[in-house]
């Protein structure tokens, strides 16, 4: 039902839990290459666990190869910099929900792309940092999925 932008992912435990989240909720799993691990990595697959066959997952060479496969879509960046806060939207079906590396983000090019319908914020308490990439995700998927009854 929705769509899940992995901006190049670092951590294969993080995009094996989202390989189950898009399972849990007929979401799928887009990766923007390059990984910072092989799909056959054991990490990735004991957090996917018997998952892989339940939830479609693409991995995209480049950012633009994703936005030819995914566009048009409305396409949600996640970031600490946003304003919006992500419970602020109401999401459609089909709609891309991007995030970035674990380390560093998204990068601002990405975030500003014209591609980009808007910047959203989970928020957190005062100091934070930033959230698990996979947890964030799982955020905004459930609420998402909130909004049109939990229907696969």
């Amino acid at each position: 039902m929705f769509r899940i932008l992995f901006h190049r992912p670092e951590i294969p435990q993080n995009s094996g839990n989202a390989i189950r989240l898009a399972a849990n909720t007929g979401s799928e799993l887009h990766l923007v290459e390059p990984l910072g691990f092989s799909l056959e990595a054991k990490h990735l697959r004991r957090a996917g666990l018997d998952y892989h066959d339940l939830a479609p997952v693409t991995v995209h060479a480049d950012l633009d190869a994703a936005w030819l496969a995914l566009l048009p879509s409305n396409v949600y960046a996640f970031s600490t910099t946003a304003t919006r806060h992500y419970s602020d939207v109401g999401y459609l079906p089909g709609d891309v929900l991007l995030f970035g590396q674990e380390s560093a983000g998204l990068p601002g090019a990405v975030q500003h792309a014209a591609e980009v319908t808007d910047r959203l914020l989970l928020p957190m308490a005062p100091g934070s940092r930033s959230l698990n990439l996979a947890n964030a995700a799982s955020i905004a998927v459930y609420e998402a999925w909130r909004q049109h009854g939990f229907r696969t």
